[in-house]
């Protein structure tokens, strides 16, 4: 995976909080990585995992990415708004199948003015066989009257953009 630079060049606030800042970005990963092993209930009738496991595991990356860019169920209550998923499409490559370990790589690929794309590429790590691709189209709601919102800096902020020619 390419590791996506950041320009700083242009940073010139001072003190504590920029220091901050600055950390922030220079250690915010593009590309969140969500690792699991497949439980035996993940298994359907056919013997592999069930396509509705995949949707799962796309929303706890989702969110596990969200967490570590500081963006908490909480943080997102105290502004009094949130993420809710508009469409997911889901292309499956390759079936999984209880006890294989999988990654998934999650990231941005863009943010509108009420929505935001994340993608997704799911990994059996033993072979490096790409189980599925994936996207979400999320939008961003109020969360009192369940109404578009504009997403804010600070949430934007909080997360790399990667441009197609840096997918994984």
């Amino acid at each position: 995976m390419e590791r996506i630079e950041h320009d700083c060049s242009g940073f010139r606030a001072g003190g504590i909080a920029a220091a901050a800042i600055l950390r922030q970005i220079l250690t915010m990963p593009a590309i969140y990585e969500y690792r699991l092993t497949v439980s035996p209930d993940a298994i359907d009738g056919q013997g592999h995992v069930n396509n509705l496991e995949y949707v799962r595991w796309m929303q706890e990356a989702a969110i596990a990415h969200s967490i570590a860019q500081g963006w908490t169920a909480a943080r997102y209550r105290e502004i009094g708004a949130g993420w809710v998923a508009r469409s997911h499409w889901i292309e499956y490559l390759q079936p999984a199948f209880a006890g294989d370990p999988v990654i998934v790589y999650t990231w941005v690929a863009n943010f509108r003015k009420i929505r935001s794309l994340r993608k997704y590429k799911m990994v059996r790590t033993t072979d490096q066989a790409v189980l599925a691709v994936a996207e979400t189209n999320w939008a961003f709601i109020g969360l009192e009257h369940r109404v578009p919102r504009r997403v804010p800096p600070e949430v934007a902020d909080a997360f790399v953009v990667v441009p197609t020619d840096q997918e994984p």
